[in-house]
């Protein structure tokens, strides 16, 4: 085999592993919900502040402190279990459960359940879009 030949296979290989390789778990619900959240004011999302509101613990009214790894857990590659029921829920992460964060109509309805029952109040569109960054994995 010559230097060419090795090369263009080297590069076949490389460029074809790109194809399946997971940059990053947008779809056109992500998309749309991320385009609304900046039509609501908010700016630049942050993974890294995603994580951080993932794991803040926020003591509800009647004492209990709660957080989103309540019942999702901290690592969202694995599957949580729901506080009061036990009921097991599928991980949060697209990588691992691919069907999450394809429905904006869902990804919309557990924001404003889950950021009420955690948080005590609706999450902020800032707030969102940067879980949202978080959980997709995107940069």
């Amino acid at each position: 085999m010559n230097y060419k030949h090795a090369l263009m296979v080297c590069c076949s290989i490389f460029c074809g592993s790109l194809a399946f390789a997971p940059l990053a778990s947008a779809s056109p619900a992500t998309d749309a919900e991320f385009a609304q959240f900046k039509s609501e004011g908010a700016s630049k999302f942050s993974a890294e502040q995603g994580k951080q509101n993932w794991t803040k613990e926020v003591t509800s009214k009647d004492g209990d402190k709660r957080s989103c790894t309540s019942c999702h857990d901290a690592d969202i590659t694995k599957p949580g279990k729901h506080n009061k029921t036990k009921k097991v829920i599928d991980p949060m992460s697209p990588s691992v459960n691919p069907d999450r964060f394809t429905d904006q109509k869902k990804i919309e309805k557990w924001f404003k359940r889950n950021c009420e029952w955690a948080w005590g109040r609706e999450c902020t569109a800032q707030e969102k879009g940067d879980f949202l960054k978080f959980l997709t994995g995107e940069k």
